[in-house]
């Protein structure tokens, strides 16, 4: 397969990193058939439709999958050489959750193996994935990441975070190029300190989970379930990590409900997931969003938000009263 960009989406530079990325990723957490089975060649689609439509920016981990997601994505660039991509992947979820598991023997090990699994010498971006809080605000932690930039096993390296106080902690560090945390319009608690923030530091800002794990898009009803093998049905409640990861936070019925205040609100035509993307993509600080995608065909959808025109200054203050009405009880204080 060749993957060949078709047109151009808008880039912006990841923070510390220096790179140009677009403003719209692809996350990639589902090709690890962690929301339900994804065939190998359907994977593989998904990445040359996003490619195709103008991706530059694919955001991965060593544990979606336990690292299938990372060993398609490097079968994909292998297949498809020269592609002016930048490749995001995390570490540190395979292991017991105790920052002790956070030293530099156990860095160059999961860097080694995700080296081998994208075929690269050199990462370009390593993400702390969602590590214990004390690790935030562990010099050696820092120190440790610096040495594997300076072996060359990875660019540069950043952190994803479950909540504001531990992004606003590693932006602190004058090492972090990126935070990645979860931001979309029913959670809205990072556009008070953390972007800002990021903005003064010069870090990138990655928007994940941003159509609140579909709730978004405005597809399901309070009826919808799914399958038995997706986090949407096992971690509802935090069973198996934060619940924070799983519709944002907030409650099924509520997120509904509130999902379809947030279509009524937009203009014939205009889908829903694609105004939620459109809305992080127009807030100062954000550097890229990285929704996922099942299939081609929303592979391009989502790259299309990037290009369309920002949201207006009615639709901004609809966007927030659903939030303040209906969400900001239940999550803005949480995380």
């Amino acid at each position: 397969m060749a993957a060949v960009r078709s047109f151009p989406v808008e880039e912006r530079i990841l923070g510390r990193t220096g790179r140009v990325v677009s403003v719209a990723g692809l996350g990639t957490w589902q090709l690890g058939a962690d929301w339900g089975e994804v065939a190998e060649a359907d994977a593989l689609a998904v990445l040359d439709a996003a490619v195709q439509a103008g991706v530059t920016f694919l955001d991965t981990a060593d544990v979606y999958g336990d690292g299938r997601s990372e060993r398609l994505i490097g079968q994909f660039l292998a297949a498809n050489p020269g592609l002016p991509m930048t490749v995001a992947t995390k570490m540190g979820r395979r292991v017991p959750q105790d920052p002790a598991q956070y030293t530099l023997a156990n860095f160059r090990a999961w860097t080694d193996r995700s080296r081998a699994n994208l075929g690269t010498d050199t990462l370009d971006l390593v993400q702390l994935h969602c590590p214990p809080t004390p690790v935030f605000s562990t010099g050696a932690v820092y120190d440790a990441l610096d040495t594997l930039v300076a072996e060359k096993r990875i660019a540069a390296y950043g952190v994803s975070v479950e909540t504001c106080a531990e992004a606003l902690a590693a932006i602190a560090r004058p090492g972090t190029a990126s935070v990645q945390i979860i931001f979309n319009a029913f959670r809205r608690k990072p556009l008070e300190e953390v972007l800002p923030a990021a903005q003064a530091a010069g870090v990138g800002i990655i928007a994940r989970v941003p159509l609140a794990s579909g709730l978004l898009s405005g597809r399901y009803t309070h009826g919808t379930t799914f399958d038995a093998s997706d986090h949407r049905t096992y971690n509802r409640h935090g069973e198996a990590f934060d619940v924070g990861e799983t519709f944002s936070g907030v409650d099924f019925d509520t997120g509904v409900d509130a999902a379809r205040e947030f279509a009524a609100l937009l203009p014939a035509g205009l889908a829903p997931a694609q105004a939620a993307l459109r809305w992080i993509i127009q807030q100062p600080g954000v550097t890229t969003v990285i929704p996922g995608a099942r299939n081609p065909e929303q592979a391009r959808q989502n790259a299309a938000a990037a290009g369309l025109p920002p949201l207006t200054a009615g639709q901004l203050r609809g966007i927030e009263d659903i939030y303040d009405r209906r969400i900001r009880a239940q999550v803005h204080d949480r995380w």
